[in-house]
């Protein structure tokens, strides 16, 4: 196992069971059900995290801890990364802190673009972001969701030209699309699943599904 690790190797590999890869970034969520254990848990992340010289971010709330380790220029996990999961999750074991899968998502809005590079510009400095790529802009300090400008041909009509795209956990996507639909959604196109779905609200506005799976 050398460099990057794909998607379908990483969620091979032995001891990440509580980890998810979502679009940039590999994340576990642990249910503390307490604000003093998510900060035990914390300060025990921070202890591994020193050690390694490898800082993830942590998102401490009252009921759990969210943790996105740093792949910041690259979808793809490292070696060092599946190393401190694996002793994140002993951690929160230790703790007696439980994963807790289906709370992950990253949420990510598509931007439609006959010029890409005319408009990226606008979204970058209107919202303080960074390039991750040519068609790709993200938060330097992680906090809202990234940006993707899809290349069109023509001007869209008919459609919404702005899109959410919500990339949850594999095994969370069939659970996540039947909830929508019961909201009063409707199931637009599956033909890429189960890489994504497109779904639509009563009027017609349409988000994606999207998972890890078909894009490694």
């Amino acid at each position: 196992m050398t460099g990057r690790i794909r998607p379908r190797e990483f969620h091979q590999l032995d001891g990440v069971e509580d980890w998810r890869m979502l679009f940039h970034a590999t994340c576990a969520h642990f249910r503390t059900g307490s604000f003093a254990r998510g900060v035990a848990l914390v300060a025990a992340i921070g202890g591994l995290a020193d050690a390694a010289d490898h800082h993830p971010h942590v998102d401490l709330r009252p009921d759990g801890v969210t943790v996105r380790l740093p792949t910041p220029d690259v979808d793809w996990p490292s070696e060092c990364d599946v190393t401190l999961a694996r002793q994140i999750s002993q951690a929160a074991r230790e703790l007696d802190v439980p994963a807790d899968p289906a709370a992950l998502q990253h949420l990510n809005v598509a931007v439609d673009a006959l010029v890409i590079p005319e408009v990226l510009p606008f979204w970058r400095a209107l919202l303080g972001y960074r390039d991750k790529g040519p068609e790709d802009l993200i938060d330097p300090h992680g906090h809202g969701p990234s940006l993707w400008f899809q290349q069109m041909d023509a001007r869209r009509t008919g459609r919404n030209r702005l899109h959410v795209d919500v990339s949850v956990p594999h095994d969370q996507a069939e659970a996540r699309i039947a909830a929508a639909l019961a909201a009063g959604g409707r199931l637009v196109t599956d033909q890429n699943a189960p890489t994504w779905w497109v779904l639509a609200d009563a009027e017609g506005n349409e988000a994606c599904v999207a998972t890890w799976l078909g894009r490694d």
